[in-house]
C-alpha cells in the first residue's frame, strides 16, 4: 500500500501536513524532495500556445473548483474514511 502525504523539510525533520491513518510507527518511507510548487509545462510537452488554450478551456470550472465546498476533495481519502 502507498500513502502520499505532503510535508515540509525544516531543521533536519519532515513536518507532515496531516497524520497518516492506518500507518504503524517505524514504517519505512521514501522521501522525495520537490524543487518548487510549480509545474514545468515544457517538461510535459506543452508549449505556451497549448497552455493558453488549456487555461481558457478550464476557466469555466475555476469558480466551482475554488469554492469552499470543494475543500473536502483536497484530502478526499481522509474525508471518505470519516463517513
Amino acid at each position: 500500500m502507498l500513502t502520499a502525504i505532503q510535508g515540509i523539510y525544516r531543521d533536519g525533520k519532515i513536518q507532515l501536513t496531516e497524520i497518516p491513518r492506518n500507518v504503524d510507527d517505524d514504517t519505512p518511507v521514501i522521501v522525495t524532495f520537490l524543487t518548487s510548487g510549480t509545474v514545468s509545462l515544457a517538461a510535459r510537452g506543452i508549449d505556451e500556445e497549448q497552455a493558453a488554450d488549456l487555461r481558457a478551456r478550464l476557466t469555466t470550472f475555476a469558480e466551482e473548483w475554488d469554492s469552499p465546498e470543494m475543500d473536502v476533495y483536497d484530502n478526499y481519502d481522509a474525508a471518505k474514511s470519516n463517513l
